[in-house]
């Protein structure tokens, strides 16, 4: 774990648990309150574009930053069977940590996220990431950590899903949900390779290090109160599944 230590250069401390929460008219109404780690609370809608039911079970690659707190978000979503931190946007050769820092790959820090859509649908995995797992106004940065590896990003591996995803950045700028407009990339998917063994289940494994309490914590906390019907307390670990 050497390299970890350049997680912590630069931290700006935020506040370690979000503002509002969901006024219980618009949780009624279908409309989700999201509360990011610098106490500023925004209203989304759920996505009005989804994808219709499928079987078995479908993955999305998402990139919001350090993809630590964006696994341990979706480790916590219920529906999700597997959750796995890696790199997309890039070629296999430099698909290794020392080098995607560089942030000259290619390359994002992102999960795969893969769910039975018979219990949660695409379009609402959308409105986990853009609502709890990230902030998708950031360009090329999230919180303290700063390059393109740490981009906005959906890598869609098929039309469908990316159908899903346009329309949902479109409907969320068009609601001025946000102070700025979304910068999220949408990609196709080329290729998601997982990460070193010691970046998996990071969040679970180590939740008293600063860059986690700092920044990822407060994620988890905004999933339990603000998505309750989605939150599962036990998290689905990668080091849990059986080879």
């Amino acid at each position: 774990m050497m390299r970890m230590a350049a997680r912590i250069r630069d931290i700006r401390i935020p506040l370690l648990l979000a503002g509002a929460l969901v006024a219980a008219g618009l949780a009624a109404s279908g409309v989700v309150g999201t509360a990011r780690a610098d106490g500023e609370a925004f209203v989304i809608p759920p996505p009005v574009v989804d994808e219709a039911a499928k079987s078995g079970p479908e993955t999305a690659v998402l990139a919001g930053g350090c993809f630590w707190g964006v696994q341990g978000v979706f480790q916590h979503v219920k529906g999700v069977s597997r959750a796995v931190s890696g790199y997309s946007g890039g070629d296999a050769s430099t698909a290794q940590y020392s080098v995607v820092g560089s942030g000259r790959t290619g390359h994002a820090e992102a999960v795969a996220v893969t769910f039975d859509p018979k219990v949660i649908s695409y379009g609402e995995i959308l409105q986990i990431y853009f609502s709890v797992a990230h902030d998708p106004t950031q360009l090329n940065r999230q919180g303290p950590d700063t390059g393109t590896q740490y981009r906005s990003a959906i890598f869609a591996k098929d039309a469908a899903q990316r159908k899903v995803a346009e329309a949902y950045v479109a409907q969320l700028d068009k609601t001025g949900a946000y102070p700025a407009k979304i910068v999220t990339e949408i990609a196709p998917l080329k290729g998601f390779y997982p990460a070193e063994a010691y970046h998996q289940d990071f969040l679970t494994l180590n939740p008293t290090y600063p860059y986690i309490v700092y920044n990822d914590l407060p994620k988890i906390e905004n999933l339990r109160k603000l998505f309750p019907d989605r939150y599962r307390d036990k998290p689905v670990l990668v080091s849990d599944a059986k080879s």
